[in-house]
């Protein structure tokens, strides 16, 4: 027995001791959980190996169980930089003037993005404001494309929570395609990237929101200033246009494989705007 645990710390070691060799500053990089954690870590592991191989650190994924922890985490500095949402860069910029340093760009090399309405391909509604006593699934409360925006985009269409039969909201954008797809709603609200993968599915986009700034990477306001111009020089030098760089990026999540662009607190002013408009906004408190 004690030859076969030794064998495996051995083995174990071989993992860990080369990470430590290398003798680099651990950086802890967190993210919303926009997924389920295994797809997660499949997608954003490649960003932090590069990130590693281009900086004087060692970048580590710190993925939180939901959106209020991944601002928490960043707050007590369990995390040094988080890719948050709009909605949770406000509430992290409303409670210790967290600062944005990027924001990834699209397929089209511009730095926003969409929310969707979708339904199924079969499903007989036409426009939004038939959505009048409908089902519909909404992403957590605090996100801004799966939750805000679409609830602004209702209430723009003359449709209130209360003109919906019922609604929900579900953990992952991916859940709420899926619940759609099972049909367990009439209609569900999802970023862009996750709106058009699901078309081949069986989903149809019932509606489009106006563009929104791109999600930002966000770091502390007493963030190292090397740590904040390694980690930005690392991320500006991609080229969506570069064959080396675009294979590179094709195993990164979907939102960060088109390279980024510099990002400022101003950016982001409609966003504060929509949350400081409750009820209108994504409902009553759930901001505050």
């Amino acid at each position: 027995m004690k030859l076969v645990t030794t064998g495996i710390c051995l083995f174990l070691l071989s993992f860990v001791l080369p990470s430590f060799a290398a003798g680099k500053p651990v950086i802890r990089f967190g993210v919303i959980p926009r997924y389920n954690p295994l797809v997660m870590y499949k997608r954003y592991q490649p960003i932090m190996d590069y990130l590693t191989d281009e900086t004087p650190y060692r970048f580590e994924l710190k993925i939180s169980k939901d959106y209020p922890e991944a601002v928490r985490f960043l707050e007590q500095g369990v995390t040094q930089v988080s890719s948050l949402g709009d909605v949770t860069f406000a509430e992290a910029s409303t409670k210790y003037a967290a600062v944005p340093i990027l924001k990834p760009r699209n397929k089209d090399g511009i730095p926003f993005y969409r929310s969707a309405i979708i339904v199924r391909s079969d499903s007989p509604l036409k426009n939004i404001k038939e959505l009048r006593g409908k089902t519909m699934a909404f992403g957590s409360p605090h996100s801004t494309s799966g939750n805000l925006i679409p609830r602004y985009l209702l209430w723009d269409n003359g449709v209130g929570l209360r003109d919906l039969k019922s609604y929900a909201n579900l953990q992952h954008h991916d859940a709420v395609a899926k619940a759609v797809l099972k049909g367990q709603f009439d209609a569900g609200a999802v970023k862009d990237v996750v709106a058009e993968k699901y078309k081949s599915h069986g989903l149809r986009i019932l509606a489009w929101s106006a563009p929104i700034p791109a999600v930002p990477l966000v770091v502390r306001k007493d963030a190292p200033p090397d740590v904040v111009r390694s980690l930005t020089a690392a991320l500006l030098k991609l080229d969506r246009t570069n064959p080396a760089h675009q294979k590179m990026m094709q195993t990164w999540d979907d939102e960060f494989r088109n390279g980024f662009a510099p990002a400022a607190k101003d950016d982001y002013q409609g966003i504060f705007r929509m949350i400081r408009d409750i009820p209108h906004g994504c409902g009553a408190g759930c901001h505050k």
